[in-house]
């Protein structure tokens, strides 16, 4: 529910004001996919060091190619499907007047098999692989392994998840710079706000003038303008109705 101070923060806004989305794992949580940092989390069933950093693929490729083709199974599982967070946000994109991105931090494809067109994955995509050798990035939804042969170049055994491990910098971070400098609105959607430079978002947004809320299941302890509390299929869909009815 939008309160009386939230909805005084919004409606302040002008409607061509820009506006930039983090979305983070607990968006995609009510979909079937398991969050990163939660209690019953991955980092809670695996060491990241082990299968997240350059380093480990180097030590064992194996291992690292065997934990990404479980986790592009269960984004291709069937019962994993976009949810009524992904699909509000979709309904804002097409409706907002003013400049528009959404930034995610997932790996997964929920956003764009939603339609989300205004769209950075700033930590790669699952369901794409990238060759060490010629940097070329294809499309891939099976099981990858060690001695696969890239597509492109014909090299052997080059082939990568296309992720953004922990020691390598995101991706597009010069476009997401420039969003936020220009930015009016900036709305964190189910991140922990741990991990940078994402963390460091709203801090940037707020600096440049722009009015920042959280939307999560509890607060994280960031510096936000305000926050919106609960399941983000109930939270989400009613922020982007109240944006698009009372922003204008």
């Amino acid at each position: 529910m939008i309160d009386a101070p939230l909805k005084r923060l919004l409606q302040g806004l002008r409607p061509d004001t820009g506006l930039v989305i983090l979305t983070g794992a607990g968006i995609s949580r009510e979909s079937g996919l398991h969050t990163f940092r939660d209690i019953d989390g991955i980092w809670a069933q695996v060491r990241l060091e082990e299968v997240a950093t350059p380093q480990a693929f180097a030590r064992d490729p194996a291992r690292v190619q065997g934990f990404y083709n479980a986790r592009r199974r269960a984004v291709l599982d069937p019962t994993v499907r976009p949810n009524a967070a992904h699909e509000a946000l979709v309904r804002l994109e097409q409706g907002w007047r003013g400049p528009f991105l959404l930034v995610t931090q997932n790996v997964d494809d929920l956003h764009g098999r939603t339609g989300s067109s205004r769209l950075l994955h700033m930590h790669g995509e699952l369901l794409k692989i990238r060759c060490a050798d010629c940097d070329r990035v294809t499309p891939f939804e099976d099981d990858l392994d060690t001695g696969a042969i890239c597509p492109d170049c014909g090299a052997i055994g080059t082939l990568r998840p296309h992720i953004v491990w922990f020691g390598e910098m995101p991706l597009f971070m010069d476009k997401i710079g420039e969003a936020l400098a220009d930015t009016g609105l900036f709305i964190a959607i189910g991140t922990s706000g741990t991990v940078y430079p994402a963390a460091g978002f709203a801090a940037e947004a707020r600096a440049n003038g722009a009015v920042t809320l959280e939307i999560n299941m509890a607060e994280t302890g960031g510096r936000f303008d305000a926050g919106l509390y609960g399941p983000a299929t109930q939270t989400v869909p009613t922020l982007v109705d109240f944006l698009l009815k009372e922003v204008r």
